[in-house]
């Protein structure tokens, strides 16, 4: 694949490339914005270094490849509600995405990427890992991938928005999908289940639920699926969420680590 307005260099041959010669906070014509989602369909996820974006600009480049999707658990920014904050410093408890997982899988209709800019980073630390679920659902048996295929399995936000939020009163997104997802762009298979959001599979008891979804959790830790992304200040990171996981590194406390997130708006998993 060609690209004649950036420069794409991969990370891994499985998942993650870096791609320079834009600025983001200038207006993008359709070609670059067009380079840039075929970037991100062969890579899963795209790194952008140097990029002091503001949020304006940010929610410009979110709505390029989409409708924004509202977190449907936390808060934005009351100026700019489609904008989360992403923060961690010395009185964090908690950090956001401390187990891999993909965004707010617990949706109806998941979202398609997040994008991620972050201006303010420890000396040292705060890596964030993401992870290949067309490896992960290509590293099974065909003998398992069979097994999978028509399963679908609950992914429940309550168990996780619950424990971090005083209002116990209130409900939150729980829904089912496909065990093993289609892309709905590149049309490839991969692993759509997460130990953040999914809790059961439906179609087994709960036994043998416990055992397939700790295997396949554990089974998408493995290294050879990942890629490993090393923050600096006004990075930027945008991660296809049908087909990747990611993992937040907390190996920095007490320092603090900050930026801001918008969600592109998804469709119904296939």
């Amino acid at each position: 694949m060609g690209y004649e307005l950036i420069d794409v260099r991969p990370m891994t041959n499985r998942i993650g490339a870096e791609i320079f010669g834009v600025d983001l906070r200038q207006p993008l014509g359709n070609q670059v914005y067009g380079e840039i989602h075929d970037a991100l369909m062969k890579h899963l996820v795209v790194f952008f270094r140097d990029q002091p974006i503001d949020h304006d600009a940010h929610k410009e480049l979110g709505r390029a490849f989409g409708k924004l999707h509202m977190h449907s658990a936390v808060k934005g920014l009351d100026d700019h509600p489609e904008v989360v904050a992403i923060h961690a410093d010395a009185d964090s408890k908690f950090v956001a995405g401390e187990k891999w997982h993909s965004d707010l899988s617990c949706d109806p209709e998941p979202p398609m990427g997040s994008i991620l800019y972050m201006h303010t980073l420890p000396d040292y630390g705060g890596d964030t890992l993401f992870a290949s679920m067309y490896a992960a659902y290509e590293g099974l048996s065909d003998a398992m991938k069979a097994f999978l295929e028509p399963l679908t399995a609950v992914h429940d936000a309550n168990p996780v928005y619950k424990a971090l939020f005083p209002d116990l009163q209130k409900i939150y997104e729980c829904n089912s999908h496909p065990v093993v997802r289609t892309h709905p762009v590149t049309g490839r298979k991969l692993l759509f289940v997460n130990s953040s959001y999914t809790t059961r599979i439906n179609e087994l008891s709960k036994s043998e639920s416990d055992a397939v979804l700790q295997f396949l959790f554990e089974h998408v830790k493995d290294a050879n699926f990942h890629v490993r992304f090393r923050w600096r200040k006004h990075s930027i990171a945008f991660w296809d969420n049908r087909c990747t996981q990611h993992f937040a590194v907390w190996d920095y406390f007490p320092q603090t680590r900050s930026g801001y997130r918008v969600t592109v708006a998804g469709d119904k998993p296939f």
